[in-house]
């Protein structure tokens, strides 16, 4: 996620580094190389120029520190000025305590089918809601049948009618069913349209007149840069609708959606969804955004993901078993099953300040997880439990079980045994501080 344009302004900042302070010749070189790169990240020509002259001008009115150089001064203006872009802080998605209804719009194949089911699945956890999904696309064959199977899931229910081609009697009939059925949340979920499609623009505004949502979200797909900023607009002089949802930014984007859709419909961009599986949903954080487009990662959004999947009784007795030098495979496969329900795992390491710069050319082998699973379910309970008697004929038969080689196996071993003398190191160290 928006490694070129990281790279770009990596090296538009050099130009200051070894400068003792910002002046205004060296400035204009780097902020000349600043606009280029927002240009090529697909950010249009006017709002990289009035950012960039932004950023400028406040450079140009810092004072000299010392103890801070002229390419940090920078990055930090420019941290600060992104965020205040991209919409300064977070909206955040505060669903009224009695009946909401959300309303689902977008463009043909923006990922609106798999946010919805992803925003059912996060009222439900987190907003504590008992939602339902409602089929409005009556145009694509098999929307109705996808929302389903993903309802199915998560455990959500899909209200549908088959033979009904009215969308906005389907809406009006779905949340009639769900306050019938004791559901406090309907998520509606339409019909991709394009913009320039004065029947199918008619359509989803008439659905929201009928229902009047609490929430109009229009998802957007961030691959399509520019595009997609345009045609936020177009929907928004429409719909006026409440806030963004920008999708696939997991995928090769260049980021200009992320970047200038703020600033062009002034509504905020309430989630971000980074793939298809449905914990991929984050609430959107410009000042965290800000800080991945410049190489700064993300700690911060890594440690909630932790947060999520920790338990503290279990991590008080891991570090009991790690200070005896007790830590075994059954704890090692404990916590590797802990890391992969954190998410993607090179977009989690591109959020630990420095990684996602020493990683931009690294395939990060999700399989080799795999591999290391099927090395220690190959074991029996004892050598789990006891990996010092791992002798060469059981090494054998774990790496024959596991289909590896014994060579494999005896890496993963080595690795292991170097893995637990750092964790008793970093622990013991901590505990004399």
């Amino acid at each position: 996620m928006f490694q070129n344009l990281q790279e770009r302004l990596e090296s538009a900042f050099k130009s200051l580094k070894g400068q003792g302070k910002i002046t205004e010749i060296n400035v204009a070189s780097t902020i000349k190389e600043i606009r280029r790169a927002l240009v090529d990240a697909d950010v249009s020509y006017k709002i990289a120029k009035e950012f960039t002259d932004k950023v400028k001008d406040k450079a140009m009115g810092q004072g000299v520190l010392t103890a801070v150089s002229p390419s940090q001064m920078m990055t930090k203006i420019m941290n600060d000025e992104l965020a205040e872009l991209m919409g300064g802080t977070t909206a955040e998605f505060e669903l009224p305590t009695g009946f909401t209804t959300i309303l689902i719009a977008g463009l043909q194949g923006s990922g609106k089918t798999t946010f919805t089911h992803k925003l059912a699945n996060f009222v439900k956890t987190k907003k504590s809601k008992n939602p339902l999904m409602v089929a409005c696309d009556v145009y694509r064959p098999a929307a109705i049948d996808q929302l389903k199977a993903l309802g199915e899931k998560i455990g959500v229910e899909v209200y549908a009618e088959i033979e009904n081609k009215n969308p906005v009697d389907i809406a009006k009939k779905g949340i009639e069913y769900a306050k019938s059925k004791g559901y406090n949340c309907v998520i509606i979920d339409t019909a991709g349209r394009l913009a320039i499609d004065e029947q199918m623009m008619n359509e989803i505004a008439e659905v929201k007149k009928a229902i009047q949502p609490n929430e109009t979200l229009f998802v957007v797909d961030a691959m399509t840069g520019q595009d997609a900023v345009n045609t936020a607009k177009a929907f928004n002089d429409r719909l006026d609708f409440s806030g963004v949802v920008l999708t696939k930014l997991d995928g090769d984007t260049r980021g200009g959606a992320a970047i200038s859709i703020r600033y062009t419909v002034q509504k905020p961009i309430k989630f971000v969804s980074l793939g298809e599986k449905v914990d991929t949903l984050d609430l959107f954080h410009p000042e965290r955004m800000a800080s991945r487009i410049l190489g700064m990662g993300d700690i911060v959004s890594f440690v909630e993901k932790a947060q999520e999947q920790f338990d503290a009784k279990k991590a008080a007795e891991l570090s009991k078993k790690i200070a005896k030098n007790q830590f075994d495979f059954n704890d090692f496969l404990s916590q590797l099953n802990q890391i992969k329900k954190m998410g993607n795992i090179k977009d989690l390491l591109g959020m630990i300040p420095g990684a996602g710069k020493a990683l931009k050319d690294v395939d990060v082998d999700e399989g080799a997880f795999k591999r290391i699973e099927s090395m220690i379910q190959s074991m029996s309970p004892a050598e789990r439990a006891n990996p010092d008697i791992l002798n060469g004929k059981r090494k054998e038969r774990i790496a024959k079980g596991s289909g590896n080689t014994i060579q494999e196996l005896n890496n993963f071993l080595k690795q292991f045994e170097q893995m637990k003398k750092m964790m008793k190191t970093m622990q013991s160290g901590g505990m004399k501080r």
